[in-house]
């Protein structure tokens, strides 16, 4: 089983800047894709950026410029680094990987359990 855990979420000014991280940990034999997700309340859940194992990146329209995502391999993590926050990016950031615990086992989808990220006008 692989498990995924965020953090560096908080509250923010307008315009500041937040760090966001998430680590897998347990039985992994590979990670494919990472990604972030985010929820809003009274929202459905969106995709902010994904980043793949050759470590090419897609963005949402919203974030494109403002925020970048990265990912260590060697130490199983992916980062979101959100800057020039807006009121609008106030959501629960969920961390996303597609990987499997074993060679044999099929590709599966991890989500950490989101870490809330305010931002105020």
């Amino acid at each position: 089983q692989v498990q995924l855990v965020e953090s560096g979420g908080g509250l923010v000014q307008a315009g500041g800047s937040l760090r966001l991280s998430c680590a897998a940990s347990g039985s992994i034999f590979s990670i494919n894709a990472m990604g972030w997700y985010r929820q809003a309340p009274g929202k459905q859940r969106e995709l902010v950026a994904v980043i793949s194992s050759a470590g090419s990146t897609n963005y949402a329209d919203s974030i494109k410029g403002r925020f970048t995502i990265s990912r260590d391999d060697a130490k199983n993590t992916v980062a979101l680094q959100m800057n020039s926050l807006k009121p609008e990016d106030t959501a629960v950031y969920y961390c996303n990987a597609a990987a499997k615990p074993t060679h044999w086992a099929t590709w599966l989808n991890y989500w950490g359990q989101g870490t809330q990220v305010t931002v105020s006008s």
